[in-house]
């Protein structure tokens, strides 16, 4: 008997390709953009559509100023702008249209929908599934063990283990480490400055973790890689900010839900909530029409 699949959805990050790529002029009857809904929403038809799917679960973003990792670390993603109103309404409208349809959805004041993620796919594995992820999103690959996904949908492009290796230069369970050297500017984490990527991966490819680089720092300078010396240097004057950055880049797998539950299972579709969500965003007889086909089979 095969193995059977979870399919997690990282949902924010649909919501926010959306709207960044569909136009605003994409209004309801009252003139409210509608455009994040209907491009998430679209996805996720495609989505059922090409897996049919039997377990699986979407994680929501609840805030982006009061996860744990801003308690660590107050300027954690403090340069970006915060999400201007029209575009919380449509988060809102996209968390009750999973709602409506039935599907487990996960979402946490204090956890970041990759925290929920990562929890889930620990959860599932140890019921038995094999994990596929859905995102775009470098963090998460740091989730993928040997029997898992990453799976860029809008790109058709899947990442096994292997295929992280090939693409980040490091193995799925070192990507918190490369990304706490090398930091990260989408989420405001510094790491050590001067040090990138290819440079993290190459002082992971030789001393396997944060901890065993610490614990090597003068072996840094015989490396046979450009500037070794003031890499060594770097990273012996950055070693707190390192430890520090770790704790922002790793996910979190035990995260607890206010509400909720780690399920997987569809419940019962709320077919009068569709229905109205569809006339409040003003869908078209096709786009009704493919809903309620995907309701019914």
């Amino acid at each position: 008997m095969p193995t059977p699949t979870a399919y997690l959805v990282d949902s924010s990050i649909y919501v926010f390709r959306a709207w960044f790529t569909l136009p605003d002029t994409l209004r309801n009857d009252n003139g409210d953009p509608v455009n994040a809904v209907y491009g998430f929403t679209d996805f996720v038809a495609g989505f059922l559509e090409q897996t049919k799917p039997k377990h699986l679960s979407f994680a929501f973003d609840q805030s982006l100023t009061s996860s744990f990792r801003n308690e660590i670390y107050p300027e954690y993603k403090a340069n970006r702008e915060p999400a201007p109103e029209e575009l919380k309404q449509q988060f809102g409208l996209c968390r009750r249209f999973i709602e409506a349809l039935g599907f487990p959805l996960l979402s946490s004041d204090r956890y970041e929908a990759d925290d929920l993620l990562g929890t889930a796919a620990t959860l599932a594995r140890a019921n038995g599934y094999k994990v596929t992820i859905l995102s775009s999103d470098k963090d998460l690959a740091q989730l993928i063990e040997e029997n898992d996904t990453l799976w860029d949908f809008a790109k058709n492009k899947r990442f096994n283990p292997k295929k992280i290796k090939e693409h980040f230069g490091v193995r799925p369970d070192q990507i918190a480490d490369q990304l706490a050297i090398a930091g990260d500017k989408v989420d405001n984490i510094p790491g050590v400055p001067g040090i990138g990527m290819t440079t993290a991966a190459r002082l992971l490819n030789k001393f396997e973790t944060i901890e065993q680089l610490l614990d090597n720092i003068p072996a840094i300078a015989d490396m046979k890689i450009r500037g070794a010396k003031r890499i060594k240097d770097l990273v012996e004057t950055h070693q707190d900010d390192i430890l520090l950055c770790k704790k922002l880049t790793a996910i979190e797998c035990n995260a607890e839900m206010s509400t909720g539950s780690y399920e997987l299972q569809r419940n019962q579709c709320d077919h009068s909530d569709l229905q109205q969500l569809f006339d409040e965003l003003g869908f078209g007889n096709l786009r009704r029409e493919r809903w309620q086909r995907l309701v019914t089979n």
